[in-house]
């Protein structure tokens, strides 16, 4: 998480960047991705779910899914100046039948490595 190399890329789901302060927050950003199982997959899903357990078809199909929206949030991200994402979150539905919409989203931020003193902070 080394914040003075541009080439990192930051995405955390707390509000903050542990050892960074916030120096701007650029908005929401988010990645978006559609992804359909062809008929052959479909199929073997449905067979493996008639007898129960996890769909390994599906699992995989989803978690690519997952990393290319987030790969395109951060796209949107950094095309808006920002060098983090805080807050992100997924988010899923189905489409039809045969699709299911994957959406990685957040808050963009500028942040910068933190060489002050922490000041301890009051929730009052």
């Amino acid at each position: 998480m080394a914040m003075d190399n541009k080439n990192s890329f930051v995405v955390v789901t707390t509000n903050y960047v542990p050892g960074s302060r916030i120096t701007k927050v650029v908005g929401p950003v988010f990645g978006i991705i559609v992804r359909s199982r062809g008929l052959g997959g479909n199929i073997v899903a449905s067979l493996r779910g008639l007898v129960g357990g996890e769909i390994d078809e599906y699992t995989q199909m989803l978690t690519e899914a997952r990393e290319h929206a987030i790969q395109r949030m951060i796209q949107d991200a950094e095309k808006n100046g920002a060098n983090a994402v805080v807050d992100m979150r997924f988010d899923s539905a189905d489409i039809g039948q045969v699709m299911t919409e994957v959406v990685a989203y957040g808050t963009g931020v500028v942040a910068e490595k933190d060489t002050g003193k922490s000041e301890p902070v009051s929730l009052r």
